[in-house]
């Protein structure tokens, strides 16, 4: 087993994306103007972006038996990304339905995942998740991902989430993390607390670590101990806006590893996703760390 920087636990897509000239209603007929088929997925965007930006990197997850499955593990093979754990299972692999607004850049997902596709708690192994410095989990296949946390955190590693959604094991998952990493509607959702700056102290009651939660266009929020800290988000001209919080994640956990001080983790992280948004697609819109200073 060769040691990484970054292991990622979770899904990978392959996504088909639809530009449209606005945003279908109930009944309504709206004409594509161009279809693409692009690569994404959670983790393995987050995996990429790490990878763009020179860190090792290990992906833990299972692919479809077809061709989109196939085209996946390529993609993140040749981008360095070491799967040596992943499994192949006997099902087609997971894929959305992603329609973008051509006006604004936001984006409508549809997606399906066969149940055979799930990662199980026995896929995740010391061996398959050791020698890494920080440990990646979405929280789409919980029962793996908890057992994946409770190993990284006993091994001393970094256990970062991308957390979008809220379940009965969310707050379970949420503990295991050392540092939760947060869609903005999670906080809001475990509290109570629509102020995301009060959501985050809320949570930090029963968490001590950086909570880090995304705002969309509104940019970011970063606790550290008892200080908040806040960047808006860069204003470019978006183009898609698929894939940007698992790029904020990625560039997030590279400047956590290169030691930076918060407010400049938040601004990096924070310029990374902006970057993404002016291309189409997820791990298309990864950007290198040249993308990034030149924004910044």
């Amino acid at each position: 087993m060769s040691a990484c920087d970054i292991v990622g636990v979770g899904e990978n897509s392959v996504d088909l994306v639809y530009r449209v000239p606005h945003p279908a209603g109930v009944g309504d007929k709206v004409r594509a103007s161009h279809c693409r088929r692009l690569l994404g997925g959670q983790v393995a965007t987050t995996l990429c972006t790490c990878s763009a930006l020179g860190l090792r990197t290990r992906y833990v997850g299972t692919f479809g038996n077809d061709e989109h499955g196939r085209l996946i593990r390529a993609e993140l093979e040749q981008r360095g990304i070491d799967t040596t754990f992943s499994s192949v299972r006997y099902a087609p692999n997971r894929h959305a339905v992603i329609l973008v607004d051509e006006q604004t850049g936001e984006r409508t997902v549809v997606w399906q995942r066969d149940q055979a596709l799930a990662v199980r708690p026995e896929q995740v192994t010391g061996d398959a998740i050791g020698g890494a410095r920080l440990l990646h989990l979405d929280n789409v296949d919980e029962d793996a991902a908890l057992v994946a946390a409770r190993l990284g955190r006993a091994a001393g590693m970094i256990v970062t989430t991308d957390i979008d959604r809220v379940t009965a094991a969310t707050p379970e998952l949420i503990a295991a993390a050392t540092f939760p990493i947060l869609a903005e509607r999670v906080p809001h959702a475990l509290t109570g607390e629509a102020d995301p700056e009060r959501a985050l102290r809320a949570m930090r009651t029963r968490h001590e670590g950086m909570l880090c939660v995304t705002l969309g266009t509104r940019g970011s929020m970063l606790l550290v101990g008892d200080q908040l800290y806040q960047v808006p988000a860069f204003r470019v001209d978006a183009v898609d806006t698929t894939g940007a919080g698992d790029v904020f994640r990625g560039a997030m956990m590279f400047s956590l590893l290169r030691g930076d001080a918060p407010e400049v983790m938040l601004r990096f992280a924070s310029a990374a996703a902006a970057v993404a948004c002016t291309r189409e697609g997820a791990i298309a819109g990864v950007p290198t760390h040249e993308d990034i200073r030149r924004l910044l």
